[in-house]
């Protein structure tokens, strides 16, 4: 993560205040994507909850990180769960793209993947949606709360899930 970060501070004092040629300041150009990301990055791992892991495979791409979530209470405490995460290129208009990796038996996640958290859906209904205010934390909080209080039994993804959970818990 720090290559990144360390990588835009050096173009930019390399550059100077806009007194280089226009054609190679195109070339180097960062998008808004990857300076909100080396932000959002810092501000996520300075408040990760203690449940909660990020990997970065490549720490020079910051907009694809894997996240473990390993809960401590509830039904799935003791579980380990691997999401992938990318953030595409139009962020922070749009909210990234999650997946859950692990197959798991819950009211709010397919067994393919899927996952239902309404923050991550670009146009919601009720206003919980995606909204440029929100950031990375926000995304890696509302997983690990899938595993807690988020979980949704009365509006499921994954109907089956919910059902047998009603009918055996």
């Amino acid at each position: 993560m720090l290559t990144l970060a360390s990588k835009l501070k050096r173009d930019d004092g390399v550059r100077g205040p806009r007194a280089s040629n226009p054609a190679s300041d195109s070339t180097r150009r960062v998008s808004v994507r990857d300076k909100l990301l080396v932000k959002e990055v810092a501000e996520l791992e300075a408040n990760l909850p203690c449940t909660c892991k990020v990997n970065f495979p490549d720490p020079n791409k910051l907009h694809y990180f894997q996240l473990t979530v390993i809960p401590d209470e509830g039904y799935y405490q003791g579980g380990k769960f691997q999401f992938e995460t990318e953030v595409p290129d139009a962020y922070n208009m749009v909210p990234p793209k999650v997946k859950c990796l692990t197959r798991i038996w819950h009211p709010n996640i397919t067994e393919t993947g899927e996952i239902c958290l309404s923050l991550l859906r670009e146009h919601s209904i009720d206003g919980t949606g995606w909204a440029p205010t929100r950031t990375l934390k926000d995304v890696v909080w509302g997983l690990n709360s899938l595993f807690t209080d988020l979980l949704n039994f009365d509006d499921p993804l994954n109907i089956e899930a919910a059902e047998h959970h009603l009918r055996d818990k």
